[in-house]
């Protein structure tokens, strides 16, 4: 295979796998330069196999690595084990997008604190993405499970709905003008790490079938509870002890339960994957009551 098939390969599972925004950041990625990328890109632009927002068309994918057949191997044109590396590469992105908006709250940074709210651009971009290449393995297959190819959308909501409570947290830092206070930090740091655990579970019980971790990540969620409820008696403790009239002060508050919430959802939204992955693979319907009131 010449040395360009190779480079437009690369370039194609650059946009699939690393989720570029620009041509700049494909150039970078790959130590080529934007010429070239645009040179390469230019013909699969014009005929609808790579989309604008850098998106590719999968039944053209498939195409191109057939022809780079000497290259390719069968992962690469396989359009589900595609999608569970997009599904994969977004839990990653969410994963540093949370831990960039608690490290805004530790060192109350402002800076970053808006880099991670940054971040959620690309959260949403892969969800487009992912809802897009669902669409394609469904009309290139016609006998797949048409409910089961569906399931990958909700894993990508889910996820995108992790990426918008991290903006709750960053928000924090922004919107205030106090700190948090030692003992309900010591929690939050709890509910974090309990957080940044439950996400990759999720993930890998429904990417790779592990459905049996489905108790670890109970007692996680239960552990998130139990934190939440001393941080709100904590909280309830401090407001008695504050003046109403103080409207900073009050906001502080606001902001802090928003931030308590924000883990507690996470939590919740993980454990919400984990039947996704549970009806996925053991074909077993989720429960129907709303996670609030079981």
């Amino acid at each position: 295979m010449s040395k360009k098939d190779k480079t437009l390969k690369d370039i194609l599972d650059c946009i699939l796998y690393e989720n570029p925004s620009t041509q700049d950041e494909i150039a970078e990625k790959l130590g080529i330069t934007r010429r070239y990328v645009a040179q390469l890109l230019q013909p699969l632009v014009k005929e609808g196999t790579v989309k604008r927002a850098y998106m590719i068309d999968l039944k053209s994918y498939e195409a191109i690595t057939h022809s780079l057949s000497d290259y390719s191997s069968p992962k690469d044109i396989k359009g589900n084990v595609i999608v569970n590396d997009m599904l994969a590469n977004m839990a990653r992105h969410v994963h540093l997008q949370l831990e960039a908006s608690f490290d805004a709250i530790l060192e109350y940074d402002k800076e970053k604190a808006k880099k991670a709210l940054e971040m959620d651009f690309a959260t949403n971009n892969m969800v487009e993405k992912i809802r897009t290449s669902v669409e394609t393995i469904v009309s290139m297959n016609y006998h797949s499970e048409f409910s089961k190819s569906l399931l990958y959308n909700e894993i990508a909501y889910d996820l995108e709905r992790i990426g918008d409570y991290c903006g709750h947290i960053a928000k924090f830092v922004i919107n205030d003008v106090y700190e948090i206070d030692n003992q309900v930090m010591k929690n939050l740091k709890k509910m974090y790490n309990a957080t940044q655990t439950m996400i990759p579970l999720s993930i890998k019980a429904f990417i790779e079938g592990k459905t049996e971790l489905k108790d670890d990540l109970n007692e996680l969620e239960e552990a998130i509870h139990i934190l939440q409820a001393k941080s709100i008696n904590l909280i309830a403790e401090q407001m008695a002890e504050s003046s109403f009239d103080e409207k900073e002060r009050s906001n502080y508050f606001i902001y802090l339960f928003r931030v308590i919430k924000a883990f507690k959802r996470m939590g919740d939204i993980s454990v919400e994957m984990m039947d996704v992955a549970i009806e996925f693979h053991d074909n077993i319907p989720r429960p129907t009551t709303p996670r609030t009131f079981r």
